[in-house]
């Protein structure tokens, strides 16, 4: 059993930077493909980054949405996958979710296969707002 806990968010302004982190307690994260999803109100849930296990080699994945604004990673040390997020706009207002990926980012995150058994952390509320 993987406990996840996001932490991070809060109130923003356009175009300032914000970082999230899942935070994992029961085991440890690195075994773990992890991705980022978001959901707004009214909008489908939304995958946001994806970063593999060191199996995987920690390959990472972007939503077009977020590539070259988002930065996904490992501290191994804190045992949290962090998602460091600059350039944001009111577009980005969301709840934001961390959940294992079984069978890697790039099945589960890119082609979209779906699977049995991930855990999910309870997510936490990001608003861009001026």
């Amino acid at each position: 059993q993987v406990h996840l806990v996001e932490t991070g968010g809060g109130l923003v302004q356009p175009g300032h930077p914000l970082r999230l982190s899942c935070t994992a307690s029961g085991s440890t994260l690195d075994l773990y493909s992890i991705a980022w999803f978001r959901q707004a109100p009214g909008k489908e849930r939304e995958g946001v980054a994806c970063i593999d296990n060191s199996m995987r080699n920690g390959a990472t994945y972007y939503a077009d949405s977020v590539k070259g604004r988002f930065t996904i990673a490992r501290d191994n040390v804190k045992n949290t996958v962090d998602l460091q997020m600059h350039f944001l706009t009111p577009d980005d207002t969301a709840s934001y979710f961390c959940a294992t990926q079984t069978g890697g980012c790039y099945s589960r995150f890119v082609v979209g296969v779906r699977a049995q058994g991930d855990f999910w952390g309870q997510g936490t509320q990001v608003t861009v707002s001026s």
